[in-house]
This record gives C-alpha cells, sequence and structure tokens, in this order.
C-alpha cells in the first residue's frame, strides 16, 4: 500500500495515540472516573492511530481520496 499520511498528520496521530491509549489501558484497570468498557474502546483507538502513523497509511483516506502527503 501507499503511505497517504505526511509527517504532520502522523505526528499527530502517533502523540494522539500515545496519549489514547494510556488514557484507554488506566481506564479499562478500573483506574479512572470512566467505565472500563470507555477505556478498552479508547485503547483500541489510540492503538489504530499508531499503527496508522507508524505505517504512514491510513485505510479511510483511500476511499475518501485523502493525501496529506507533501506534493514536492
Amino acid at each position: 500500500m501507499e503511505p497517504n499520511v505526511g509527517e504532520t498528520d502522523r505526528t499527530l496521530r502517533l502523540a494522539a495515540g500515545m496519549l489514547l491509549g494510556i488514557l484507554g489501558a488506566i481506564g479499562a484497570l478500573g483506574q479512572a472516573t470512566f467505565s472500563p468498557l470507555i477505556g478498552v474502546l479508547l485503547f483500541v483507538v489510540g492503538l489504530v492511530l499508531l499503527g496508522t502513523g507508524f505505517t504512514r497509511t491510513c485505510l479511510l483516506y483511500r476511499p475518501l481520496g485523502i493525501d496529506t502527503r507533501s506534493k514536492r
């Protein structure tokens, strides 16, 4: 698959993925003010963001025709 995630997009995905992953893990263990189910959902979204950030490929961008890489 051809990458379609640019540098700024990638940086934001990695940062948000780490934050959501940590919050989700804390919530899933029952140590947060929100329910463990919300924690699991946050953790999964965080993993997806980290995965798309590392691979530089977003499957949702493909059908929408979005490409955030610079066109140099």
